[in-house]
C-alpha cells in the first residue's frame, strides 16, 4: 500500500485545522494507511483546494463504542453530535482509526 500524501476535510473544518485547534480525525480502514512522521497535504473535500500541510503524529485503532468526550473535544463537537456524524459517514463500520496530526507552519 502506497503511503498517502493527501487528506481531505469538509470546508467547514478548515478554520479549526489551519488554526491548529483540530488535531485528530476519525476515519475508517480505507483511510488508515497514514504513516506517523509523514507530511501530508490538506485539501477541501468539496472543492479539492489545498489549504495547508500537516504532520501525521499517530494512527490508532478505535471502536465506535469507544469514541469518548476527549475525542469530541479534539473534534470541537459535542459527543452525541460526533457519534451521529461518524455513524452517518461510516454506517456499517465499528472498526475506526484516530489519526492524530499537527499543523506544519
Amino acid at each position: 500500500m502506497k503511503t498517502p500524501t493527501q487528506i481531505t476535510f469538509f470546508e467547514s473544518l478548515i478554520p479549526l485545522i489551519t488554526s491548529g485547534k483540530k488535531t485528530i480525525t476519525i476515519r475508517d480502514k480505507s483511510e488508515s494507511y497514514y504513516v506517523p512522521d509523514s507530511q501530508v497535504e490538506v485539501f477541501t473535500l468539496e472543492t479539492d483546494k489545498k489549504v495547508c500541510d500537516v504532520k501525521i503524529v499517530s494512527v490508532e485503532p478505535l471502536r465506535f463504542d469507544d469514541i469518548n468526550q476527549g475525542h469530541a473535544e479534539q473534534e470541537f463537537l459535542p459527543l452525541p453530535k460526533l457519534k451521529q456524524l461518524i455513524g452517518d459517514i461510516y454506517p456499517n463500520d465499528d472498526d475506526l482509526y484516530v489519526i492524530t496530526f499537527e499543523l506544519i507552519h
